[in-house]
């Protein structure tokens, strides 16, 4: 079984984000989402696992890769921050711009809102954010994913105690 960590829009505060690395324990990877604004070096640090992480909006001048395509537990999964999919008005864009690469899972971040749906067949994924949680609540969030040996993926989001 693997652990996999989803995190985005950190946005220069890093006090969340290694409470929430303490609270779930190391993850054997990371993904993050973008708006990571110029830490990436000192959050692969910090992460003591794997990185993966793509640029935001708030991203400027970096070298991040505005998304990317990887394997999570036998799936193919889109990585993306999500803004140009118009995931603050609905996901449709997003689980469609996924279907269309063939991915099974779309990661997006942008909204600051959690959310794990089934969306035309794509699972969609937003952990929220670390530092500006905007859902009803304002609790900082963050997704856990495991991963079996069949490839299986149970995803869920977690709350900073």
């Amino acid at each position: 079984m693997k652990k996999i960590m989803v995190v985005s829009d950190t946005h220069k505060h890093h006090r969340n984000l290694a409470r929430a690395l303490e609270q779930a324990g190391t993850p054997d990877l990371l993904i993050h989402l973008g708006d990571a604004e110029g830490y990436e070096d000192y959050i692969a640090d910090m992460a003591g696992c794997p990185l993966e992480i793509v640029s935001g909006n708030n991203d400027f001048f970096c070298d991040l890769p505005r998304e990317q395509e990887i394997m999570v537990g036998g799936k193919k999964a889109l990585v993306t921050h999500g803004h140009y999919y118009g995931v603050s008005i609905d996901l449709s864009g997003i689980a469609d711009e996924a279907r269309s690469r063939g991915c099974e899972i779309a990661f997006f971040g942008h909204t600051h809102k959690p959310v794990i749906a089934q969306k035309d067949g794509v699972l969609v994924i937003n952990p929220g954010s670390l530092s500006y949680p905007r859902q009803s609540g304002h609790k900082s969030s963050y997704v856990v994913l495991n991963t079996d040996i069949r490839g299986n993926v149970e995803a869920e989001i977690k709350y900073l105690d």
